[in-house]
């Protein structure tokens, strides 16, 4: 699992002829920083990251506020119908994001979003990435006890403060997990920003990675130095909701 993010940096570090030597040298000689700083000086990689950064960043919190209020309401109000509409969200998960590439690039060209980040924010929030978040908060709430919503009604809470006041607090293991696998989805988005944007300076850095390949070849030192720097918001992340993590992805599966 390590191999191929040892030999990114690896190569991030080494000069271009000593990149495919045989047999390879793991530890590079003599280590190349100026990769780096070439990378920062070739594309406006802070740009890039920046615009990244943001709209992660917006995803993440709309589709926690969407995603647990929605969970919330299927999985602790009794209501008419709401496991047929908890079944028809999950069967949306199944559509392919090929299948409703043309139709979205249509719409988004209609309403005058295209050539902006709008899609890129809205799209995650209220398509399949939204629709997994709402079934893991729905089922990290299933394993609260309904006492605590009881006696939160004896006192006179609305609903809306029982969800905002006890099951958000309660709910920290999964909005971790979700946060993970959303900015990490995010970050790593390819295909949408390529379909809605067209401008160099809206680019995310998926998209500028790709500005080091061209005609004439592949720039590997400098494409694995950007894919370093790309990946270090990734890794603080895990670092610090990792205890989370774990406990909402054992919990998400629990039922009453």
């Amino acid at each position: 699992m390590l191999i191929p993010f040892i030999w990114m940096i690896s190569t991030s570090l080494k000069e271009p002829a000593k990149i495919f030597i045989f047999p390879p040298e793991l530890i590079p000689s003599p280590v190349r920083w100026e990769n780096y700083s070439e990378v920062l000086r070739i594309i406006p990689f802070h740009l890039f990251y920046f615009n990244s950064l943001y709209i992660a960043i917006v995803v993440v919190a709309g589709t926690i506020f969407f995603a647990s209020l929605a969970g919330y309401a299927i999985g602790r109000i009794p209501f008419a119908g709401r496991n047929l509409i908890f079944l028809v969200l999950l069967s949306t998960m199944m559509v392919p994001t090929e299948v409703t590439a043309i139709p979205m690039f249509l719409f988004m060209r209609d309403i005058g979003f295209l050539n902006t980040h709008i899609p890129l924010i809205i799209l995650p929030i209220f398509g399949a990435g939204g629709i997994f978040g709402v079934f893991v908060m729905r089922q990290f709430f299933f394993g609260i006890p309904k006492d605590l919503e009881e006696a939160a009604m004896i006192d006179g809470c609305s609903r809306f403060r029982i969800y905002w006041n006890i099951m958000l607090p309660l709910a920290k293991p999964a909005i971790a997990t979700l946060t993970i696998f959303t900015f990490l989805t995010s970050w790593n988005d390819f295909f949408e920003p390529l379909i809605f944007i067209n401008d160099r300076k809206l680019m995310t850095l998926p998209l500028a990675l790709s500005l080091f390949t061209d005609e004439a070849g592949t720039a590997w030192h400098h494409l694995m130095s950007a894919s370093a720097m790309a990946t270090l918001p990734l890794l603080i992340v895990f670092f610090f909701a990792q205890k989370q993590f774990i406990e909402g992805a054992a919990m998400t599966g629990l039922k009453e």
